[in-house]
């Protein structure tokens, strides 16, 4: 079994990560100082501050990026000059992260300045209210994820993410490359990234290795240099761990009627041990795994199969015969 790797927890990440990191995902334009770029952001989800204008702030989720759509716009618009002072202030005083403007709001008078002195960001948005919560939730989600650095190689077979693990010059890297040559895409080479996204595993590479695989006596490869953007992508479901090691085929279970699991970030995933030998296409028997793992996945079960034929045949020719 995969040795657990230390659990990366994140408790907040920075408005300045979070800004330039997804400025352009998001359509972020900063409309005052920097000087609120510090400032953690604590929870990933976001909060429309409609009854914290109103006055109420018994539940104010004060830790999340604070977003203003039409509605809050619209009830301060209505407000008088000194009371919309008053509730803006009451909530720049409570350490909001930042402050983000969706699609054609607009800035109330006197809010830059005011944001400058409790130095707070102040961002609009080219993107919808609804289009800008569910985008910014998902980037903020995947940031504040629980994650993993597991030695090995992440790659995507025929749509089945596909784990490789084993020790040090088993010829990962190796079986990567030949995954990729019949039309597999990369996703990680050496250190593959995992997080626990909503329930699933997600898998991804560092970004300086991004794109890469290390092969020995060759030296480093740009697999979409060689082979075209198809092989290569950004991250990849996990759905199969299949960990390499040197030993006897004897020694595992022939028909692969039990499918064992891993547990990665608290979730299981489907684990195979598949032995390396001198002769053996591993490219070719990973490829074949990870279509049995699509199958399954898809309710047929090869060996399953063939286990109950086996066992029909054996009850018809136990059965006794037919006396005249």
């Amino acid at each position: 079994m995969m040795k657990e790797p230390i659990v990366k927890k994140v408790e907040s990440i920075s408005v300045a990560r979070f800004y330039e990191t997804y400025r352009n995902t998001l359509e972020l334009q900063l409309l005052n100082s920097p000087l609120g770029m510090t400032r953690p952001i604590l929870q990933p989800t976001l909060n429309r501050p409609g009854l914290a204008l109103a006055g109420y702030f018994g539940y104010f989720a004060h830790e999340r990026v604070q977003v203003f759509g039409a509605a809050e716009v619209a009830y301060m618009a209505q407000l008088g000059d000194e009371e919309r002072r008053s509730r803006l202030e009451l909530l720049l005083k409570k350490d909001i992260p930042c402050i983000v403007f969706s699609l054609g709001n607009e800035v109330p008078p006197d809010l830059l300045s005011m944001a400058d002195e409790y130095r707070v960001s102040v961002f609009s948005s080219n993107l919808r209210t609804t289009t800008l919560v569910n985008r910014a939730t998902i980037i903020l989600e995947n940031e504040f994820a629980d994650s993993v650095t597991v030695h090995g190689c992440m790659v995507d077979v025929r749509g089945v993410g596909v784990l490789l693990t084993g020790e040090s010059g088993i010829g990962k890297s190796e079986i990567t490359l030949g995954l990729v040559e019949r039309g597999s895409s990369l996703v990680a080479d050496d250190m593959v990234r995992v997080r626990n996204s909503s329930g699933e595993l997600m898998a991804t590479s560092p970004k300086l290795s991004r794109g890469y695989i290390e092969i020995r006596g060759l030296g480093i490869i740009n697999v979409t240099n060689l082979f075209g953007l198809k092989a290569f992508r950004n991250d990849k479901r996990v759905d199969l761990v299949i960990n390499l090691f040197n030993g006897q085929q004897t020694e595992l279970e022939r028909l692969g009627l039990d499918h064992q699991t891993t547990t990665i970030l608290g979730l299981e995933v489907e684990h195979l041990n598949l032995p390396v030998a001198p002769g053996r296409d591993m490219s070719r028997l990973v490829e074949v795994a990870a279509l049995g793992r699509y199958l399954r996945g898809s309710g047929y079960d090869m060996a399953g199969e063939f286990n109950r034929r086996l066992n029909l045949e054996i009850q018809r020719n136990s059965q006794p015969p037919h006396q005249p």
